[in-house]
């Protein structure tokens, strides 16, 4: 059976409602004014991978548009890793 939890109870035991499903697996069903809005479970191993992979494409896709970004700018002949390497000396 599924537990549950008014939003202002789940304000106030938010640390400890987290542990719950983190360690125990629990289920809640989130309730407002005893009418239910949401479910707060355990993500499943396959949802944590599809979340990582979302995350990676978001930051691949930002740097990629930053990367066009420079390119458009870049004012230089010598490349960005050129200008490094005379730093470097």
């Amino acid at each position: 059976m599924v537990d549950t939890i008014g939003v202002r109870e789940l304000k106030n035991q938010a640390s400890r409602v987290l542990r719950k499903v983190r360690e125990e697996m629990a289920e809640y069903i989130v309730t407002v004014h005893g009418e239910p809005v949401a479910v707060l479970r355990p993500l499943t191993d396959d949802e944590v991978l599809r979340l990582r992979e979302i995350q990676t494409e978001k930051a691949y896709k930002e740097m990629k548009a930053l990367a066009q970004e420079i390119a458009v700018s870049w004012k230089s002949d010598k490349s960005g890793v050129e200008l490094i390497a005379e730093q470097r000396r």
